[in-house]
């Protein structure tokens, strides 16, 4: 097939490199000029760095250099992906700089037309594929508050971001900066230029669990959350392995107890106590609908009174004091000078070169996506999706996708009937709803049950890892390696 794969992320090259394998002819479009998705240098914000080590955080057939750091830069994760487009030979099938403009099915549906802009030159024809493949991402389309005021804020000199608009420390250097956001993005930015602003102001509608890299200063929290116990810790909408049953029935006290201790290591370790930084809820709310890692010298800086954060608050509106320069009022009462206002709010989860009618066959109600294991729609032909899943392993996740819809493009998959299909996607959207209190992206959020994720896929086509490969993974980190020949197994099986 000739196949449209719209964004050059970690989703959108491992589709383009596994379906390439299996004959088929991939054109990538992303209208940045490098690849990468959110690693690209037009989005990576100033002190970005990966969550995930670089052991686990990588495609199965390509581990990162051993001369990267243990969380390596949002650059070496870019120049990573570079070495993998140069490894697999994509070259050729990227189109950079290219926007799609529009894409549409066919009058007789068998196929999609797509319309894109190269940077700088005028909209081109439409060009027929016979499959779409939406890989641009739901940490790509920033979300910027409409603030009360911010026209008086831009009058009087200030400026108001994204943080994956943030591209230099000089942008914050001596300027009074309000961050607003308590996630990953929020407090990695507010510790990269707390050094250089003149203040920074954290403004946090609700605060987060935050995780350290090293729990008591020594254990790497990958041998903690990055394995399948620590998964097993959270339950799941099915408790299927004898492990999960136990540590969610006989043994939940045990469970619980781990957790506990997670929980009280972390905030005695942080100072969240001392701080008065102590998140609501319990300490399993961690996993709710996003799981993050202190940033390193956040919290030291606001010990230090170099940051200051404005807890269970927001900003109520913009205005100017009396001499004329921005100031933000919160909710709490207080005003904050604001040169600059960095907004780390969250993601659009949206899909804006599909038209109204298309996106409308895609979503329901309540404006979920309703996915068949996060890829497949019910309602839309030749049209699948990569990377809608948010997860702790998004390479890999990124890879086993890709073999699904391989394998589904070459009719080895025996999925259930249409009707089984809908009743699964809509009790899984109900399942994400209540577990993270609506925060579930749109229905994309499967974080922190990403090896779930993979299990089912790789269920589908009967290619699970062996049990004694899978129950090395209750101890010790996922190692992407262990899925090396899942792809050449499937290729075997189709005769590609």
């Amino acid at each position: 097939m000739k196949i449209a794969v719209v964004g050059a992320g970690f989703a959108g090259l491992a589709s383009a490199k596994v379906l390439t394998e299996f004959g088929h002819q991939v054109v990538v479009f992303d209208k940045t000029p490098d690849v990468g998705g959110v690693w690209s240098a037009t989005r990576r914000y100033t002190g970005l760095y990966t969550q995930n080590n670089k052991g686990s955080y990588s495609f199965s057939d390509l581990p990162m250099p051993k001369h990267y750091p243990e969380w390596p830069s949002g650059e070496q994760v870019q120049a990573y992906l570079e070495q993998y487009v140069e490894t697999h030979g994509l070259s050729e099938a990227l189109r950079l700089s290219t926007e799609v403009v529009r894409a549409e099915l066919t009058d007789t549906e068998d196929g999609w037309l797509v319309t894109s802009r190269h940077a700088g030159e005028a909209v081109g024809d439409p060009e027929r594929f016979d499959h779409l493949i939406v890989a641009n991402g739901i940490f790509s389309d920033p979300v910027i508050p409409a603030f009360d005021g911010l026209a008086e804020l831009l009058r009087a000199g200030g400026k108001v971001v994204a943080a994956s608009q943030l591209s230099s420390l000089e942008e914050a250097r001596d300027k009074n900066v309000v961050v607003v956001g308590y996630g990953k993005s929020a407090c990695d930015v507010a510790a990269e230029i707390g050094p250089v602003a003149a203040t920074t102001t954290v403004v946090a509608r609700q605060l987060l669990w935050k995780l350290p890299k090293k729990l008591g200063k020594a254990l790497n929290y990958k041998y903690l959350l990055l394995t399948r116990l620590g998964e097993a810790l959270f339950r799941y909408q099915t408790l299927d392995s004898g492990m999960e049953k136990f540590l969610h029935g006989p043994g939940d006290a045990v469970r619980g107890s781990m957790v506990s201790s997670v929980g009280a290591v972390s905030k005695k370790q942080l100072r969240l106590e001392d701080l008065g930084l102590v998140p609501r809820g319990e300490f399993s709310d961690i996993a709710r609908s996003t799981v993050s890692l202190a940033t390193d010298g956040f919290y030291e800086q606001v010990s230090d009174g170099a940051i200051s954060v404005h807890r269970d608050t927001e900003i109520k509106r913009f205005t100017t004091d009396d001499g004329g320069a921005p100031v933000a009022v919160l909710s709490d009462g207080s005003t904050v000078r604001a040169d600059l206002v960095v907004c780390g709010t969250g993601f659009h989860q949206r899909v804006p070169f599909l038209d109204q009618e298309v996106t409308g066959r895609l979503l329901d109600d309540r404006g979920n996506f309703h996915l068949y294991r996060q890829i497949l729609p019910h309602d839309v032909p030749h049209l699948t999706f990569a990377g809608y899943n948010s997860s702790l392993f998004s390479p890999l996740s990124a890879e086993i996708g890709a073999v699904w819809t391989a394998g589904y493009l070459a009719g080895v998959l025996e999925l259930p009937p249409l009707e089984v299909r809908r009743e699964h996607v809509a009790d899984r959207v109900d399942w994400m709803e209540k577990r993270t209190e609506g925060k579930h992206a749109r229905g994309t959020n499967v974080i922190p049950f990403s090896m779930h994720q993979v299990d089912e896929l790789l269920g589908d086509l009967d290619l699970n890892l062996s049990g004694p490969a899978r129950a090395k993974q209750w101890l010790l980190p996922v190692d992407p390696k262990a899925y090396r020949g899942v792809t050449d197994r499937l290729r075997a099986r189709v005769g590609a």
